[in-house]
C-alpha cells in the first residue's frame, strides 16, 4: 500500500497548558432538583462508588493558528456487490478513495479542515480514549459468508491469517476504506457541530490511541486531522494499524472481522496522563476492553480524569465484547463513569437483563450506579436515565438509509447538548435523536458538514429563545 506513503501526519503534540475547571450546572427533573446528590451505590453487596454531581463544561475558546490544506486520498469505491461466484473489477481498483472524498469535494477549506493543530489549546472539550482502526467496507452476498464459515451480523477479533484469507477472497471486489470506529465517528460528528462558535465557543476535540508507523497509521491520522479531530498518540514504530472488515449483507446485516494489529497496546506514559489532564470530557470507548492489559491502562487515566474534575463517558460498543469482559466493564461503569452511553442490547448485557426485559428497565437499574445514562433503541426512540428515572426521548422523523453509526451520532448530540449547557433532558435526548436521525436519512456513518452546520445554527437558535433548563413533563418520567 505504498501509494498511502503521501499522506502526512498531523502535527506531533507540543505542550499542552493548564486551565481553571470551569462552572457547574444543573440537570432538571420533576422528582429532583439536580444531579448533585450523595448517594452510595451497591453491586453484589459492595460500595461500587460514591455518586457526586454532573457538570456544564464549556469549551474554551479555540487556538486559529492558521490553515490546513486539503489532501486527496482513499480507497476507490464503487456500488458492486462481491459475490463468492465472481467477482467486479475496476480499472480504478488500486486507487485509494475515502468514504467521505465524494462529500469532502464539496467543502470549502474554510467549512472544514482550515485549523491547525500546531499550536495546541489549553484544553481540550472532549478527549476520545479508544481503538484506531482503519474500517474495510464491502457489500457482499450471503453466499460469500458461508463460504467463509462467517457467521452473518456477528463480530469477532481474528489473526493475520484469517484477515489475510478474507482479504484475499475479496480481490477484485469494490470496497471502501475510511478512519474507522465507533468512537471516531462520534468525535468527527462533534468536531463538525462545534466546528464554528455557533451557540457557544468552538470546540476542542482530540483522541488518542495506538496506530502503527505503517500507511494506514499516518492515513488514520490525516483523515482525522482533515475533520479537526486532532490524533494526539504518537505512532508506534514498526507497529501495525489495526484494521476491522465490515462485510455487508443486502438485507444491512454486517458481519465485522477486526484486526488489532501490532500496534494493539495502549500504555500509560507521560503523554497520555499530560493529554487527560487537561480535557474536560473523557471517552473511553468499550472496544478498548479487547486489548491485552489495556485495562490497567484505562484506569490509570480514568483516575487522573477524576483527579483533574474532567467527566468520564464509556460507550459499551458491543454485546459480545461485554459479556467477554463483564467485570473490567464494571470496573469502570461502576467505579468511575459519569455518562455511558448503550443501545438497548448493550444496557441489558451489562445489567445481566434478560432479552424479555425492557430498555426503560436498563436504563433505571444502569442509572442507579451512573449519573447519567443514555440508551438508545432504534426506531422506537431512547431514553436517558437519572437517579432511577427515565426520560423517554421519541425518535426524531427520518426516512431511513442506513442505519449504521446511528448510536455513535446519538452520542455526539449527548457531548454537543452538554458542553452548550443543556441541562434538560428532554431537549438533551431531542438534540441527539435529531443528529442520529440526519445521519440514519444518509449513506455513510458520518455527520456530514454540511448537516453539521445546519444542525449546530438551529440548535444555537433555540438555545437562545427557550428557557434552557426547564423541568421534564412527569409524563415522561418513570420511576422506580
Amino acid at each position: 500500500m505504498s501509494f498511502l506513503n503521501s499522506i502526512s501526519s498531523p502535527p506531533q503534540v507540543n505542550s499542552l497548558f493548564c486551565s481553571p475547571i470551569f462552572s457547574l450546572n444543573r440537570f432538571h427533573c420533576p422528582s429532583f432538583s439536580s444531579l448533585y446528590y450523595h448517594e452510595r451505590s451497591y453491586r453484589n453487596g459492595r460500595v461500587i462508588r460514591e455518586l457526586g454531581f454532573l457538570g456544564d463544561f464549556r469549551g474554551k475558546r479555540r487556538v486559529n493558528s492558521g490553515s490546513m490544506g486539503k489532501e486527496k486520498g482513499g480507497f476507490f469505491w464503487d456500488s458492486s456487490v462481491c459475490s463468492s461466484r465472481g467477482s467486479s473489477s475496476s480499472s480504478k481498483g488500486d486507487e485509494f478513495e475515502s468514504e467521505e472524498e465524494e462529500e469532502e469535494e464539496e467543502v470549502d477549506d474554510e467549512e472544514e479542515g482550515a485549523r491547525s493543530f500546531s499550536v495546541l489549546p489549553d484544553r481540550w472539550d472532549v478527549l476520545g480514549l479508544g481503538q484506531a482502526m482503519v474500517d474495510f467496507s464491502g457489500m457482499v452476498d450471503d453466499e460469500f459468508l458461508e463460504k467463509l464459515g462467517l457467521e452473518k451480523g456477528t463480530r469477532k477479533v481474528v489473526n493475520h491469517e484469517e484477515r489475510g484469507r478474507v482479504l484475499q477472497a475479496m480481490d477484485g471486489c469494490s470496497y471502501k476504506a475510511a478512519a474507522g470506529g465507533s468512537l471516531s465517528n462520534s468525535l468527527v460528528a462533534l468536531a463538525r457541530l462545534g466546528y464554528k462558535p455557533v451557540g457557544g465557543p468552538a470546540l476542542n476535540v482530540a483522541m488518542a490511541g495506538s496506530v502503527g508507523s505503517d500507511p494506514l497509521g499516518g492515513f488514520y491520522r490525516a483523515k482525522l486531522h482533515r475533520a479537526n479531530v486532532n490524533f494526539l498518540s504518537e505512532p508506534i514504530k514498526d507497529g501495525t494499524t489495526g484494521t476491522v472488515i465490515v462485510l455487508t449483507t443486502p438485507d444491512a446485516q454486517r458481519t465485522m472481522l477486526a484486526y488489532q494489529g501490532t500496534s494493539s497496546t495502549i500504555n500509560y506514559d507521560s503523554c497520555l496522563a499530560g493529554i487527560v489532564s487537561k480535557t474536560n470530557i473523557f471517552v473511553v470507548e468499550g472496544y478498548l476492553f479487547e486489548l491485552p492489559d489495556t485495562i490497567k491502562t484505562i484506569i490509570r487515566a480514568c483516575e487522573e480524569a477524576r483527579r483533574t474534575g474532567a467527566l468520564i463517558a464509556v460507550t459499551a460498543s458491543d454485546v459480545s465484547c461485554i459479556e467477554r469482559h463483564y467485570d473490567d466493564f464494571w470496573e469502570i461503569v461502576g467505579n468511575y463513569a459519569d455518562i455511558v452511553f448503550a443501545n438497548s442490547d448493550e444496557a441489558r448485557a451489562l445489567c445481566h437483563f434478560s432479552s424479555k426485559e425492557s430498555p426503560i428497565s436498563a436504563t433505571r437499574y444502569l442509572s442507579h450506579f451512573v449519573p447519567l445514562v443514555s440508551v438508545t433503541d432504534g426506531p422506537r426512540g431512547s431514553y436517558i436515565g437519572v437517579k432511577g428515572e427515565a426520560v423517554y426521548i421519541p425518535p426524531s422523523p427520518c426516512v431511513p438509509l442506513d442505519t449504521c453509526g446511528a448510536g455513535d451520532a446519538y452520542a455526539s448530540g449527548i457531548l454537543y447538548a452538554i458542553l452548550r449547557g443543556v441541562s434538560d433532558l428532554k431537549g438533551m435526548g431531542t438534540l441527539a435523536a435529531r443528529i442520529a436521525a440526519t445521519v440514519v436519512g444518509q449513506q455513510g456513518t458520518r455527520l456530514r458538514v454540511q448537516d453539521a452546520v445546519v444542525l449546530a445554527e438551529s440548535f444555537a437558535f433555540v438555545f437562545e429563545n427557550s428557557s434552557v433548563g426547564t423541568d421534564v413533563g412527569s409524563d415522561h418520567i418513570s420511576s422506580l
